[in-house]
Order: structure tokens, then sequence, then C-alpha cells
């Protein structure tokens, strides 16, 4: 059964309502009218029509012209910006559970939230000060990519790169070895991913090698199992949320490059070695997909940006082909086989070994796309709230005014993820939300979204009134998102606004 709903758009993750540029992060329209009154060195213009012409009328005015009584005033002095961030105070006041109760009441029982599970955590003191069932397995959607950049934080190297090379096949063939890597483009200018490889530079490296080359063979055999993760919708092939998930692709298939949600292929691995035989030359129709001998001698070779810069990409644009390919980078450090199951046993593991509780936890994929997920909103907050937590001296509270937490050995490990989460009102899947309504946690707020037509989350942290940090995974399923969303940002700009110490 379909459980996206009937007569509603399959939701892409993480489709925006406003257009976004992806670069600025601003929002906005096109077009528009506006009327403006220019004065320009004390010229005064009045532009007429008149029978279908237009005369312009000008008049130069003395300096003690006054119009009304309105005076020009003198330009105001430029000013050079001064960085003004500064780390949280370890000594704000502590919210109550009782204070966030009574200010989260009125917005918490919104019927707009449907079934609703969340919690929310203080994260210096690790007190969980609310939660509503808590512990209940939920469709996380994209929120699921939180565990996955957990499990990558605790596991892998942040500077790990995934090659992509060619050697020699049989006379006159090639061997592309896919390795894993849906960064690569054929964009000069740089493709849809940050520091994304070029195929034209293994192109450029093939011909300087001299060798003839008439046919190529993409060999995606990095990759094992089916393509395609239960609960996914192959509708979302062309409506932008995902491609079958082979070891190469082109700005993680899409057709375009510039666009987070474009239509993508069916066959990424065959456009990529297309992609390569144009480049070199050689007709498309002798690149074909398979698995070839790849131990000839090594011709070219690219690299994917670090770990680090990937995980960012995915976390802020939620992107559900480099979930699912990181997934694998993990199942193959781990020793597991790179393929659905074998990412999402990977992830599991990495968080129960780091003392994470899983109970509850289902997955199907790594990315939340998938409607047979289940994570309940514990493990997300408590991810969330261990990233936060005070770690080294240098952040203990100051002797005399609350008790010391404990140093937590995770809390380092995991602090990249804080700054991998959208901004609200600012940044990638956050950038259109706090902006028409909530607007008082525009800026404070920093959550990773999720978005399915079934389900919607948020999960992150914010800084109160009284400059407290603060966890939370919020969690709504069985409402559409455009009744959804706006009620879980009004939980998360209540938490913003209470000063419940």
């Amino acid at each position: 059964m379909d459980q996206r709903g009937t007569g509603h758009p399959p939701y892409a993750n993480e489709a925006p309502t406003v257009v976004i540029d992806r670069n600025t992060g601003e929002t906005g329209s096109r077009g528009g009218r506006s009327s403006l009154w220019i004065w320009l060195s004390a010229v005064v213009v009045a532009v007429l029509m008149i029978a279908g012409g237009f005369a312009v009328i000008a008049k130069p005015w003395s300096p003690e012209f006054r119009h009304g009584g309105l005076t020009i005033a003198e330009p105001p002095r430029g000013q050079a910006a001064a960085a003004q961030v500064t780390p949280a105070r370890s000594d704000a006041p502590a919210p109550t559970a009782a204070g966030i109760a009574a200010a989260l009441a009125p917005v918490v029982g919104s019927p707009d939230l449907g079934a609703f599970a969340g919690q929310v955590t203080d994260p210096t003191s690790g007190t969980v000060l609310w939660s509503q069932d808590s512990t209940k397995a939920m469709i996380p959607s994209s929120t699921a990519k939180v565990m996955l950049v957990a499990a990558a934080l605790l596991t892998l190297p942040d500077d790990q790169r995934v090659p992509t090379r060619i050697v020699a096949g049989a006379p006159g063939e090639l061997v592309l070895v896919a390795g894993g890597d849906p960064t690569l483009t054929t964009r000069a200018d740089g493709g849809y991913y940050t520091d994304g490889a070029r195929i034209a530079d293994l192109a450029a490296q093939v011909k300087a090698s001299g060798r003839q080359v008439n046919a190529i063979v993409v060999d995606t055999s990095a990759y094992t199992g089916p393509t395609m993760a239960a609960g996914w919708d192959p509708i979302d092939i062309p409506e932008g949320s995902i491609t079958p998930i082979e070891p190469i692709m082109l700005d993680g298939g899409r057709f375009d490059s510039s666009a987070d949600y474009s239509p993508r292929t069916s066959t990424p691995a065959l456009e990529a070695g297309r992609a390569l035989a144009a480049e070199l030359g050689v007709d498309p129709a002798a690149v074909r997909v398979g698995q070839a001998a790849k131990n000839g001698a090594e011709l070219a070779r690219v690299e994917s940006a670090p770990l680090r810069v990937r995980l960012h990409d995915m976390m802020i644009y939620s992107d559900n082909v480099l979930a699912e390919t990181i997934g694998r980078e993990l199942a193959v450090a781990t020793g597991r086989e790179a393929s659905f199951a074998g990412a999402v046993a990977a992830t599991s593991a990495a968080l129960t070994s780091a003392g994470f509780d899983i109970a509850g936890l289902q997955l199907a994929d790594n990315s939340g796309l998938s409607v047979d997920d289940r994570v309940p909103p514990r493990l997300l907050d408590s991810i969330i709230a261990t990233a936060a937590k005070p770690s080294g001296d240098a952040a203990m509270v100051p002797a005399g005014t609350q008790a010391r937490p404990e140093s937590d050995p995770r809390a380092a490990a995991l602090a990249p993820l804080l700054d991998d989460l959208p901004v609200a009102g600012g940044t990638g899947t956050l950038a259109p939300r706090f902006v028409t309504q909530n607007r008082a946690g525009a800026g404070w707020v920093r959550a990773k979204t999720g978005t399915l037509s079934v389900a919607s989350a948020l999960v992150g942290y914010v800084l109160d009134r009284d400059g407290r940090v603060l966890t939370f995974a919020l969690m709504s399923n069985d409402r559409l998102p455009e009744v959804s969303r706006p009620a879980l940002d009004a939980v998360a700009g209540t938490l913003r606004n209470c000063g419940c110490s």
C-alpha cells in the first residue's frame, strides 16, 4: 500500500515550498513591481506619460530647498563588521521540567501534530526535561540521517575519500572501477556537490597515457544486493528524491545538476560511463555495465571530497543518495557487505557500541526515505544531547554554580554533527521555515528536518531565552507535512522563547 497518501505529491524528503538559492540560502520570487523616488545630486526627475510618449522634466534645486520640512541626511558612515559568535554560557540558568512542561502544553496538544512523540533534554546536566511517548517507534523520515552521521563520526576518519579508478582491460578496452562516489560531475565549474571529482580529469589522464580506447566497461561490483530499498516508491526517481543506488553517479544521478530535486536517471552507472566515453570520443553504444578484471595497470584516478564535507552536504540538503553511499562506506569499514542490509547493520552496531539504546530501531535504509523505517525520538534526542554535552575542562561549569557534569568521551567525536544541522530561516532545508510563521525561532533553531507525506520530524537544538542549550526530537506521523511542519516549528520556537528556570 502506498503510504504517501492519495492525491498528494510524494514528498521528496525535503521538497522546498519556496524558491531557494542553493548557494546563498536566500528565498524569494522572481519579478515584482515597485515605485521608487530617487534623489540624486539634489535633482528631482519627474517622468510623465503624455499621449503615448514620455516627457522628462528636470530642475536643479538649491541646497536650501525643503519639501514639507523634509531634509536629506548624510549617508551613514561605514563600519566594519565584528564577529559576535560566542559559546553558549556554561552558567546559564537551568530550566526545570515543570517550566518546560508548562511552556509546551499549549503547542504539543495541537491536533495538527497527529500521532506525536518527542523528547527535550538539557545536555549540560544530562536531564531529560520533557517527553511524550519518547520510546514509541515513529517514522523518522530524513531525521534518520542523524544516526548515520553519528555512526560515521564514531567510526570513520573525517578525511576519508572515495576513489574512482580507470584500469586497462582487454585490448582497446577501459575498465571504469566504481568505488562508491556519487558526486562526480561533467561540469567544469563544479557540479551539485562540494568539490566533486570531474569526469574530464579522468579522461585527461587516460589521454595522457596514450592508450587507444574503443570500449568502456563500468565495473559496479563494489555494491551488492538490491539497488532500491524496501519502502521506496519508484516515482521518487523522476520526482527527484533518489536514484538506484549504484557505486558511481554523476551529481547523484540528477539530470539537472543545479537542482536539489531534479528528475534522476534510472541507470546512473551507465550514464557515468557514457559521459566518460563522450570525453574520450568513444561511441556511447560501446559502454556497458558489468564486472571486469580490475588488475590491469591503473591509467587514471580521482577522489571524492573528504567525508566531513560530504556529511555536511548530506545534512544541509538532506541528500538521500549521499546517505546511502556513505552508509556503504561504513559497512565496508566494519567488514559488512556494501548493501542496504550491510549499511543499516553497520549504523546500528556503531550506535550500540557507543552506548546508545537502540530499542525499537528498525531501518530499511540510512536516508529515511523508506516508509518502513521506525525510530524512537529518545534515540535521536540522545544523540544530539551527547553531541551538545560540555567536553573537556574548558567546558565545565564553574565551581560553586552548579554540579559539574562528567565529561563524555563521545561528545568531542559527535560535536561536528551540530554544525551540520540547517539553520532556521537561513540554510538548507530549514531556509523556507520560521520565515512567515514562528519567526522567533529563526536563527536560533538548528535542526535536521524530515518530511514524507506520512511523517514530519524535527531533531536538533536551540538556545533558550536564558542562554541555555536544549536539544529536542519532535516526530509527527499521520498528518500531511503542510499541516504538521508549522506545528513542529511552533514547538521548537516555544523552546527558544522559554525562560523556564
